[in-house]
C-alpha cells in the first residue's frame, strides 16, 4: 500500500512538475513504470502538461518514452502531437521509436502535421521520423497538412518542410486523390505552386529570417523582420513572422499582440485567429484559445477549418460533449468526410453513448466502405454496448 501511495504521488507531482518532491519519490522507491487507471506513467503524465524539466528527469532516472496508455500512445508521439518540440527532442535522446505509430496507425510526423506545428515537424523529420507514412485513414503527413491545413502561412511553411524532406507529392488517398489534386479542389495556391517546385520566397528578409529560425536564432529573425518593418510596416507576412517567432520564445502575450495588429490592418485575414489561438494554447489558457477559434467560425461559418481545429482540441482537454457538437456542424457542412465520422465515433464512446458511437462510424463505412478501421470501430462498440447490457 505504501508503494501503491508512492506511485500516485509521483504522478501528480510529474504532472505538477515539481522536480523536489519527484526526486525526493524516487528515492524513496516509487516505480517509474507505474502506470494508473489511463495506462500512464509518471513520464507521460509530465508530457502531457509540457512539463520540461520533469521530463528531463524522469528521462534521466530511466523512464521509457515509448511505454503506451490504454489509449496506444506513447509518451514520445504524444509530445509531437501536442507540440510540445523541447520535449520532443528529450524523448528523440532518450531512445524514441521513431517509426513507431499512434492508434490511427500515424507516427509523430502525422499529429504535428495536421496541426500545425512547424518546429515539431523539422525536429522529426531531422530525427528520421518517415516521410512518406501513411495512417489507417490512409493520410501521409503532407496529406494531412493539405486536407487539414488551410494554405495559409504556417501550413504553406509545413508543406514546404515536407517536401524538402521528400514527401510523395503523388501519393494518393483512399479516394485516389493525391495531396496536389487536393490542393487545387481547395483553391490552396501556394500550395499548389509548392508541390509543383515552383514556388520561390521573394522577400530577402523572410528568407533570412526563416533561415535563422530553423537553427533556433529567434532573437535575431525578429531583428531581420523588424528591420523590413521599419520601411514596410504594413506588411501581413512580416508582422506574421514577428509574431511566429516570439511565440516560439515563449513570449506569447507579444506575440498576440502582433497578431492583433494584423487582424486591425486585415480583419478578413482569419488565419491571425488561428495563429492568436495556438499561443493562448501553449500559454496553457484554454478558454481563449477556444474562444479564439470560435471568432473565425462566426466570421466564416461555411469553413470547416477553423471548427475542426476546435473539435480537435476540445478532444485533447477530454471535452468530449463539446467536440461532438462541433463535429456535427462539421458533418452537416461536408456529410461525406469519414474522418469526421470517426473522430466524432470516438468522442461519443469517449462518453459511453455506444449506440450513437454505432450510427456515426456507419457513415465512414458508408463513404468508405473497405476500410478496415472503421469496420473494427464498430465491432468494438457493439462489444462494449453489449457489455452495458449486461450489467
Amino acid at each position: 500500500m505504501e508503494n501503491q501511495s508512492l506511485n500516485t504521488e509521483l504522478l501528480l507531482a510529474s504532472e505538477q512538475g515539481d522536480l523536489s518532491a519527484i526526486e525526493h519519490l524516487l528515492k524513496q522507491g516509487a516505480s517509474l513504470n507505474y502506470k494508473d487507471a489511463e495506462g500512464r506513467t509518471a513520464l507521460m503524465a509530465a508530457t502531457q502538461k509540457n512539463q520540461v524539466a520533469a521530463v528531463k528527469m524522469l528521462i534521466e532516472a530511466g523512464s521509457d518514452v515509448n511505454t503506451r496508455d490504454i489509449t496506444q500512445l506513447s509518451p514520445f508521439i504524444c509530445s509531437a502531437a501536442n507540440g510540445f518540440h523541447e520535449i520532443l527532442r528529450l524523448m528523440i535522446a532518450g531512445g524514441a521509436d521513431l517509426p513507431s505509430v499512434n492508434r490511427f496507425g500515424g507516427t509523430a510526423l502525422l499529429p504535428s502535421s495536421e496541426k500545425g506545428y512547424l518546429k515539431t515537424v523539422q525536429i522529426c523529420i531531422d530525427a528520421g521520423v518517415p516521410v512518406n507514412h501513411v495512417n489507417n485513414l490512409g493520410w501521409s503527413a503532407l496529406l494531412e497538412a493539405v486536407i487539414l491545413g488551410n494554405g495559409g502561412r504556417l501550413y504553406a511553411d509545413i508543406i514546404q518542410t515536407l517536401v524538402d524532406a521528400g514527401a510523395d507529392v503523388n501519393l494518393p488517398d483512399r479516394d485516389g486523390k493525391s495531396s496536389s489534386q487536393h490542393a487545387k479542389e481547395l483553391n490552396q495556391h501556394k500550395v499548389v505552386k509548392i508541390l509543383n517546385k515552383e514556388f520561390k520566397e521573394t522577400n530577402e528578409s523572410i528568407m533570412k529570417a526563416k533561415s535563422l529560425a530553423k537553427n533556433d536564432h529567434y532573437e535575431e529573425a525578429i531583428a531581420e523582420i523588424n528591420k523590413a518593418l521599419e520601411t514596410d510596416g504594413q506588411n501581413l507576412d512580416l508582422i506574421y513572422y514577428k509574431g511566429y517567432f516570439l511565440q516560439e520564445l515563449k513570449k506569447y502575450a507579444e506575440a498576440i499582440q502582433e497578431y492583433e495588429k494584423a487582424l486591425a490592418l486585415d480583419p478578413k485575414d482569419l488565419d491571425f485567429y488561428f495563429y492568436t489561438a495556438n499561443c493562448y494554447r501553449l500559454w496553457k489558457k484554454p478558454e481563449e484559445a477556444l474562444m479564439e477559434y470560435e471568432k473565425a467560425c462566426g466570421l466564416n461559418p461555411s469553413d470547416t477549418f477553423y471548427r475542426y481545429h476546435k473539435s480537435n482540441y476540445l478532444r485533447e482537454l477530454g471535452r468530449h460533449k463539446e467536440a461532438v457538437i462541433e463535429m456535427d456542424k462539421l458533418l452537416a457542412l461536408q456529410h461525406h468526410r469519414y474522418d469526421f465520422s470517426f473522430h466524432k465515433a470516438n468522442s461519443l464512446r469517449s462518453l459511453g453513448k455506444h449506440e450513437e458511437a454505432i450510427e456515426a462510424i456507419e457513415n465512414a463505412i458508408a463513404n468508405d466502405p473497405t476500410n478496415p478501421l472503421y469496420q473494427l470501430h464498430k465491432e468494438q462498440s457493439i462489444e462494449l454496448l453489449e457489455k452495458d447490457k449486461r450489467r
